[in-house]
């Protein structure tokens, strides 16, 4: 289940600094498994998980959750209530890790020796001087 407050008359982050301590305890009372609280640039999310629907249900009606909804800055449009998470936090589960690129495979070794397969052309075999070239490429 996720909270959402809002910005309004006053900032989020002041509403949360006051009831957290309240959410997190009935929240732990009523069963939680799971709790997080995230500031935004628009203002809080308090994430809470739960193992049933009932545990959830109790949280939900507990004195603590009403009485913080009234006090938010803006109670009539200002918060937003919903089950799981919010959509700024990603999969619950980390993700898998991707697969080596190549699938892992070693790089071919590079030969060590040289060899000339053909000669080169009459206007490639002279450096820019005019000078023949010799196999190694210098003069």
């Amino acid at each position: 289940m996720s909270i959402e407050v809002f910005n309004g008359s006053y900032t989020a982050s002041l509403w949360a600094d006051a009831h957290n301590d309240a959410l997190v305890e009935s929240a732990v009372t009523a069963g939680a498994i799971d709790w997080d609280l995230k500031r935004t640039a628009w203002g809080v999310v308090f994430e809470v998980a739960f193992r049933t629907e009932a545990e959830w249900e109790l949280y939900k009606l507990s004195e603590a959750v009403r009485m913080a909804l009234q006090t938010a800055p803006e109670p009539e449009t200002g918060v937003l209530i919903y089950r799981g998470r919010s959509l700024d936090t990603g999969p619950i589960s980390p993700r898998k890790p991707k697969p080596k690129v190549g699938s892992g495979a070693n790089a071919l070794a590079l030969p060590t020796e040289w060899r000339i397969i053909e000669t080169l052309p009459p206007f490639l075999s002279e450096d820019v001087f005019g000078r023949p070239l010799t196999s190694t490429g210098s003069r």
